[in-house]
């Protein structure tokens, strides 16, 4: 097997081996055998040894997912230009000249720098403004098929961009019941995800990285060819952009191949690139202020078709956001129909001059999203309502970094009532199933709920609900059985449920934990109490203190309390033994079967496990003392006690790794 094929397999491994792991572990089934798992797992391990390639989700490699308080600046050693645009075919022509060219996708992501020293991951930085970008090296370690290390040992630098695939960012949409919290695009997804202060986040996102240029490699003759650049990045492990090689007479071919496959591309792109093969004669042409001469981008010609608005539809959301929809004559766009295009707010919706009957013109956005692109008309005549479509409250303009919506002032608008129900009853909070947001449509339509108490009594409305269409027996003692569940649960479920503004999952548990799970210790904190505690600060306490103010959330939120029996956590002597303390764990564990397991002890006695070293840090939790990692350099430096496990559980667990 050639060195090509042996990186193929690498990859058809990692993917088969994870995807049993995660039929096994997560799904309760088995896609294969114990004997076969080994097997192919000592066929891995063997590759990896012998290739000196491991990917970042090798079955071989324990996960450890890393937090920080923020990301750092660092600035690029050469500033990353921008491409100059073409959508002319025969533009290109005349750019490519005689000489020979590499054409690939332009991907629609997160460009992204990486930095490999004696065959290792060393640093990975975003493009950021093109001189400064931002530290995401713990999070490209996320990165499905990135390679942690390589068998080249020397300084390598190189260029690629992180992409989240539209599959992919489809089922993480799904994935939301709150239609407002999804995700716009998957270039959005990709950038916040590449971003993330939790690595772990970052690995759930499913973020791919596809290498596009070679920065430096000293030592490696390339031969002046851009394309043994991206050969020699193939046989690291990395995935290189897929390209075609060029030349002036079959490049009109090659694009209208690539076109072609844009329509079942499963990788975001917004056009390709073209680039000369030749090293010498590129760096040659040099660059200007903005662009350098070696490349270009090609755009695709967006097909645009003509059509009239007839309305505009404005649609209300949990958060008293309402956004304007506009509605056309359907028009035949890229192969499929469209009629609508979101028109995303007042600002958007003013610049274009919207008015009922004007001709406009319609596109879509990479090939995918329906735009408007111009109002050929330009009456300007759209009225911006003054009363909510949905419950007739008054609306009002606000205005947020530089952009002007529109929102509901009604706290009791219907549409946010039933966005509101929705998150209630989602698997984070109540976890109540049979409840769909259709189903909450049709039940508070009728007037059998009005708040999350009533949801507890809709037995009352037995025989209704049976003879609802889609309802049935059956339905109806799945959905009382679901509601059952529901009543054992916990104060944190509960007040996720409620809907504050900014508050998640976390900060839910944060703050019921410290006011030891007693709901009118909470109700009557404080914003100074409220942002004491980690990770919740000041504007989300003082979104807990204003809902809490209201008399009406309180009575709704005691009313709900009568309905449940909350589940306390079990309080055991010394339990809160580490109170206070912040702890950090890095590396290997013998004891533990994993650093989370650990983490959930320190959680269990009151402490806390962060991702990164500071002068709050108790101490760093380490086998390998002497290891050369940013996290034991760290602690050295701020002289923060570097402990092995034993030490650890030796000091502060009194001795007993299985005291809980």
């Amino acid at each position: 097997m050639n060195k090509e094929g042996k990186t193929g397999r690498l990859r058809e491994l990692t993917q088969l081996l994870n995807r049993a792991s995660r039929a096994y572990y997560a799904e309760d089934c088995e896609i294969m055998s114990n004997f076969e798992y080994d097997r192919l797992y000592d066929e891995l391990t063997a590759l990896e040894e012998e290739t000196g390639i491991v990917l970042a989700g090798s079955p071989t490699r324990q996960v450890g997912y890393a937090a920080v308080e923020e990301l750092p600046r660092e600035r690029h050693e050469r500033p990353m230009l921008s491409l100059g645009k073409t959508k002319e075919r025969e533009e290109l022509r005349e750019w490519l000249g005689d000489k020979r060219g590499l054409l690939s996708w332009k991907l629609d992501g997160l460009t992204v720098v990486l930095t490999y020293l004696g065959g290792r991951l060393e640093k990975a930085v975003t493009r950021g403004n093109g001189e400064v970008g931002e530290v995401v090296t713990g999070n490209a370690e996320a990165f499905l098929n990135l390679p942690l290390a390589i068998p080249y040992k020397g300084e390598l630098i190189l260029r690629g961009e992180a992409v989240i695939s539209y599959s992919d960012f489809k089922e993480i949409n799904e994935r939301i019941q709150e239609e407002d919290a999804r995700y716009k695009n998957p270039r959005n997804l990709c950038s916040g995800s590449v971003r993330q202060l939790n690595s772990e986040i970052t690995a759930s996102r499913r973020v791919r990285f596809f290498a596009f240029s070679l920065v430096k490699a000293e030592g490696v003759d390339f031969q002046n060819s851009r394309q043994e650049q991206l050969l020699f990045l193939q046989q690291q492990g990395f995935e290189t952009v897929d390209y075609r090689i060029v030349d002036r007479a079959g490049l009109l071919e090659a694009i209208e191949d690539f076109e072609q496959r844009a329509g079942d591309f499963d990788l975001p792109s917004d056009g390709l690139v073209l680039l000369y093969d030749d090293i010498a004669y590129g760096q040659s042409l040099g660059a200007t202020a903005k662009f350098p001469r070696d490349s270009i981008a090609f755009k695709w010609q967006d097909e645009v078709r003509e059509t009239v608005l007839k309305e505009i539809e404005w649609s209300p959301s949990r958060t008293g956001l309402i956004n304007p929809v506009a509605v056309f004559e359907p028009v035949e766009l890229e192969g499929t129909t469209v009629s609508r295009a979101s028109v995303h707010n007042i600002s958007i919706l003013k610049s274009l001059k919207l008015g009922i009957g004007d001709r406009i013109t319609v596109y879509k956005a990479n090939m995918i999203i329906p735009q408007i692109a111009e109002n050929l008309t330009g009456s300007d005549s759209i009225e911006i309502p003054e009363f909510c479509p949905v419950c007739g409250g008054r609306t009002r303009l606000g205005r947020s970094h530089e952009v002007q919506s529109l929102y509901c002032t009604n706290p009791d608008c219907e549409a946010k009532r039933i966005k509101a129900f929705t998150l209630f009853v989602s698997r984070d909070a109540m976890n109540i199933d049979g409840l769909s947001e259709a189903t909450l449509e049709k039940l508070i339509a009728r007037g059998w709920i009005h708040e999350y108490a009533d949801i507890f009594h809709l037995d009352r409305f037995r025989e209704e609900i049976i003879g609802m269409e889609g309802f049935g027996e059956k339905s109806y003692h799945n959905l009382m059985a679901g509601i059952e569940a529901a009543r054992k649960t916990t104060l944190p479920r509960i007040i996720y449920g409620l809907g504050i503004a900014n508050i998640g999952v976390a900060n839910a548990r944060m703050i019921c934990r410290q006011f030891g799970n007693e709901p009118e210790k909470m109700m009557a904190a404080d914003v100074e109490e409220l942002s004491a505690i980690d990770g919740v600060g000041e504007v989300i306490a003082t979104a807990f203190r204003e809902y809490f103010q209201e008399e009406a959330n309180r009575q709704r939120l005691e009313n709900l309390l009568k309905e449940v029996e909350l589940e306390a956590e079990e309080i055991r002597e010394g339990s809160e033994m580490l109170a206070g303390m912040s702890f950090v764990v890095t590396g290997s564990l013998k004891r533990y079967a994993s650093r989370n397991e650990l983490k959930e002890v320190i959680e269990k006695k009151g402490g806390r496990v962060t991702g990164s070293v500071t002068s709050r840090t108790r101490c760093l939790i380490n086998n390998d003392m002497e290891s050369a990692s940013s996290k034991n350099k760290k602690a050295k430096e701020l002289q923060v006690p570097i402990l092995t496990e034993e030490q650890f559980i030796e000091q502060y667990l009194g001795g007993d790794s299985n005291a809980d």
